[in-house]
């Protein structure tokens, strides 16, 4: 359908006056027609023609060889986007309008886009007081065991959000929960270096951040399992929790040059800073309103775009105003005695230890292992703790469309699960065992090792962490509360002990190897024995 305009010389005395000029700037007219595209041809009959186009409405693009002014008529397209153009002398010259570039995409895509930033923001936030630590330790006078008691209370927080963080996914949605989480954890590491000279108010801060970063696992683990179809579950958890290790290698780049540059503090202030941008834009994201709009502001709405109709029972009958005593009984209708009588869950559960074991002792002594027993040099040693974080970026690419693709060739999703979870702990066991045995190896070899092995193990994210949704998609972020609140006992009991090990044995293969190699081989069995992602009813 044509639009209802003609351009006259009274109306538009640029065009007719200097067609040429005109034409070279290529006006781009968009017609008010809703979603409609509008594109603009032209006539190539002549002045013949010229009334009868001014007449229907049409736009003056160029002048013919006998300076005849070309008309060009308005036509409208179906699509999502903003296209025009204008065809001249046979040849069509388009543009696209697209702003921003994401505009277009899918809602789900942003969703799980935002959530990945997010989690890239968590893991900043978390290793950035690890970098720090050394010149707040001089400042302040602190020993050892204080630094220690400082990085540690991380986990104190983190472990004691997992199961409430699975509660409030499940009641208010995971998209919420996350909303608030990012909030919370991003004002705690502002907080920082307000509180840092008084040790209760500091060791209270870091509690904060943990609880802010502990719920966020959980809620992510909703909005997937809301959001994503299985085909597409193990690439979206993938890119999802693949942002904690980008998190770790931008966390552990930039801190070091903030921090020599504008201080300590700096680092708390600007990482803190693009928590609040993140809670902001999410808000776009998530309603496709403005951010400031009172109604919308941290507010709960049924969420519109893909898979509504999964979210409209959970926010039809839940809201911030819920009463106390309707909380109450929500936490009572989940069946606690279902998840534990479930061998799946138990699987899930003792596999998710086993894999926090290793990954948190390796990652917070394997700095002290390449400086003391490999002799590389404290530049040397922390250039080279960033690879494992690097490696899994790479594996998590291949293993999510690994298990994707298997899942939709008709493989059995438990099958798949279990080959991935298998990969992620018998890699690091392999690796772990060559590099504590005397076999004269260079030590650049055995970074490789080891560096493989951590690598590997990321097709956890296709294995273990896609398992929670699969079994039940309902309670998908209280199971992993549950899991997770027990693979946060590693954080705090196995770097501890490690250690310990360490000054009685003064020996790495005894303290560090050793027990990661034996939850990665029990674990192992466990999963493969037990482990299940056929869906289970867990209703009473």
């Amino acid at each position: 359908m044509a639009a209802n305009f003609a351009l006259r010389p009274d109306r538009f005395p640029l065009l007719y006056s200097n067609p040429q000029r005109a034409l070279s700037r290529r006006p781009h007219f968009l017609l008010p027609s809703g979603r409609r595209r509008s594109s603009f041809r032209v006539s190539s009959s002549g002045g013949q023609r010229k009334g009868e186009e001014e007449k229907r409405g049409g736009v003056l693009t160029g002048v013919q060889r006998d300076g005849t002014p070309q008309v060009g008529r308005a036509i409208e397209e179906e699509g999502e986007g903003r296209r025009g153009g204008v065809v001249l002398d046979g040849r069509y010259e388009g543009f696209e309008w697209k702003w921003p570039p994401w505009r277009d995409l899918p809602q789900r895509y942003k969703l799980i886009g935002t959530t990945s930033l997010a989690f890239v923001i968590c893991n900043m936030d978390k290793v950035n007081l690890s970098i720090a630590i050394i010149p707040m330790s001089h400042q302040f006078g602190w020993n050892s065991s204080t630094a220690g008691m400082v990085q540690s209370s991380f986990f104190w927080g983190y472990a004691l959000s997992q199961l409430p963080g699975g509660w409030l996914a499940k009641l208010f949605g995971g998209r919420k929960v996350l909303e608030v989480g990012v909030l919370a954890w991003s004002l705690a590491t502002i907080l920082v270096p307000f509180v840092a000279g008084f040790m209760p108010g500091l060791v209270l801060s870091r509690i904060l951040v943990g609880v802010g970063e502990g719920v966020s696992p959980s809620a992510a683990t909703d909005l997937i399992a809301r959001s994503i179809p299985l085909q597409e579950r193990s690439r979206a958890v993938a890119f999802v929790f693949g942002g904690l290790s980008v998190g770790s290698i931008l966390g552990l780049l930039l801190a070091p040059p903030i921090i020599q540059n504008f201080g300590w503090e700096s680092v708390f202030y600007i990482f803190g800073f693009l928590g609040i941008i993140w809670c902001l834009g999410f808000e776009f994201v998530k309603e496709g309103r403005s951010p400031f709009d009172g109604d919308y502001l941290f507010g709960l709405r049924k969420p519109s775009g893909i898979s509504s109709s999964l979210f409209t029972s959970v926010y039809a009958r839940n809201s911030w105003n819920s009463s106390l005593k309707e909380l109450g009984n929500s936490l009572k209708d989940v069946p606690w005695k279902a998840f534990f009588k479930s061998p799946a869950v138990w699987a899930m559960i003792y596999a998710h230890f086993c894999g926090s074991w290793g990954h948190y002792t390796c990652l917070s002594w394997l700095p002290t292992y390449f400086s003391e027993e490999l002799d590389l040099n404290l530049m040397e040693a922390a250039w080279v703790s960033i690879l494992p974080s690097l490696g899994s970026i790479l594996i998590t690419s291949i293993a999510a469309p690994f298990a994707d693709n298997l899942i939709s060739s008709g493989v059995e999703t438990t099958v798949v699960r279990k080959i991935c979870q298998t990969i992620a702990f018998m890699s690091p066991a392999v690796c772990m065992t060559l590099s504590s045995l005397d076999l004269g190896l260079p030590p650049w070899e055995i970074v490789a090792f080891l560096t493989s092995g951590l690598a590997l193990s990321s097709f956890a994210l296709s294995g273990l962490y896609c398992t929670h949704q699969d079994i039940s998609p309902e309670y998908a972020s209280i199971l992993l509360g549950i899991t997770n609140t027990v693979g946060a006992v590693p954080g705090i009991v196995g770097v501890a002990l490690t250690g310990y090990l360490l000054d009685s044995t003064h020996s790495w293969s005894i303290s560090l190897f050793a027990p990661s190699i034996f939850f990665y081989l029990t674990g192992t069995v466990v999963w493969l024995v037990f482990a299940s992602s056929k869906p289970q009813s867990f209703s009473k």
